[in-house]
């Protein structure tokens, strides 16, 4: 399943949408599949959660069921069970194969209000003419030292566009970015302090981040919805 985090609800939480999930799964009377042993859990697995605070277009996760269901009318039954702006957008019966094995890279929108569009654009072109930028971040190993610019496989300044996020009045420079998943991943918020170190900028405000998409990466460096492989061989078995 494809879903989206929307609005306030980008301030949810894995941990949060993972029980509001499950609630929605009882609400909507799926006939979900539980784990064996003493502590039997519902079959339900995610692929490469956007962190707190950050929108998105396009996460995953798959589920087992006890029975077969209808896709669509699966997808339509849990979207209504759950709040607005947490969107069920897709489904698909899975074919075999592993669902994060398929997530390659992610594409990401960063508005950033208050800053001139020239000015990220110079610090795009201090980070992208730098052999390695190196960012610090606390991780569960501990504070940890990586390059935030080798997994970057595509970064550029978009043209402005009419109040992005509602930020009327203000200057807003709106940046893209393809980012390969590497160990340890590197996040949106990486990119900036690499920003900051290549070039010094320093966002005034807080910036608004969606992911766009996730998926596989084809040769010309273009993300394939994950979900395709699985529709693909289904037309393929119809036929």
């Amino acid at each position: 399943m494809r879903y989206a985090k929307r609005g306030p609800l980008r301030f949810t939480s894995h941990r949060d949408f993972a029980r509001a999930f499950e609630r929605a799964l009882r609400r909507a009377g799926v006939p979900i599949a539980f784990s064996q042993g003493f502590t039997p859990h519902p079959k339900i697995s995610y692929a490469s959660a956007a962190p707190t605070g950050v929108a998105s277009e396009a996460e995953y996760l798959e589920i087992g069921l006890r029975e077969p269901v209808d896709p669509e009318r699966l997808r339509a039954a849990l979207d209504a069970a759950l709040s607005p702006g947490l969107d069920v957008l897709d489904a698909v019966v899975a074919n075999g194969g592993s669902l994060a094995d398929r997530i390659e890279a992610s594409h990401w929108r960063i508005e950033l209000p208050e800053v001139e569009p020239a000015a990220l654009e110079r610090a795009v072109g201090a980070f992208t003419a730098a052999e390695e930028v190196l960012v610090e971040r606390m991780t569960k190993q501990g504070r940890r030292t990586f390059d935030a610019r080798a997994a970057v496989m595509r970064i550029d300044v978009m043209p402005p566009v009419v109040t992005p996020s509602e930020a009327a009045g203000v200057s807003c420079a709106i940046l893209e970015l393809v980012v390969r998943q590497v160990t340890p991943s590197v996040r949106p918020d990486d990119v900036l302090s690499g920003l900051r170190v290549a070039a010094d900028l320093e966002p005034p405000v807080s910036p608004r981040v969606t992911r766009l998409a996730q998926g596989t990466l084809t040769a010309l460096g273009e993300i394939v919805d994950p979900l395709d492989a699985d529709r693909d061989r289904a037309s393929i078995g119809e036929r």
